[in-house]
Order: C-alpha cells, then structure tokens, then sequence
C-alpha cells in the first residue's frame, strides 16, 4: 500500500485537455475517477460538480483540429482519487 500522500483538492471544473485554463497538471499526478450518475466512467473528458456535466468523446468523431468531438452529459458528478 502507498504511503499516505496528501492529494490536491478536486477543482470545481477540471479538464484534461492541457491546452485548456481549466486544466491542473497537479490533479493529473495522481489517478483521478469519475462517478456519473452513480456508474463509474472512463471517457471523460471534462467535468463541471456545480453545473452537473461531464463531457464525453462522440465515438470516434473528431473537429477540424483533430480532436475529438464533445458531448456535454447532465447528471450528478462525484469525482474522486483511485
């Protein structure tokens, strides 16, 4: 078992695209899961408690940029470290 770190708070808002200002690299350090509307999920992209959305890949559809598209889902958010 690891030793007892203490992990930065949960922002309100995260994203893991490094290019946005709602990104914080020191989140990312440490293994970071998402509960959606109680199921645990993998693909999100971004995430807003307060707004309750998380942000999800479109399948495998990408912008012009190539990234991929975006769907916003509406629910109850519970962030937490793995």
């Amino acid at each position: 078992m690891e030793p007892s770190t203490s992990y930065p708070p949960l922002p309100d808002r995260l994203s893991a695209d490094p290019r946005s200002p709602h990104h914080v690299a020191a989140v990312f350090e440490h293994d970071v899961g998402i509960r959606f509307n109680g199921k645990e999920r993998h693909d999100v992209e971004e995430y807003c408690i307060s707004e309750g959305w998380v942000k999800v890949p479109a399948g495998k559809t990408l912008d012009r940029k190539g990234q991929p598209l975006l769907i916003k889902l509406k629910g109850t958010v519970e962030p937490f470290y793995r």
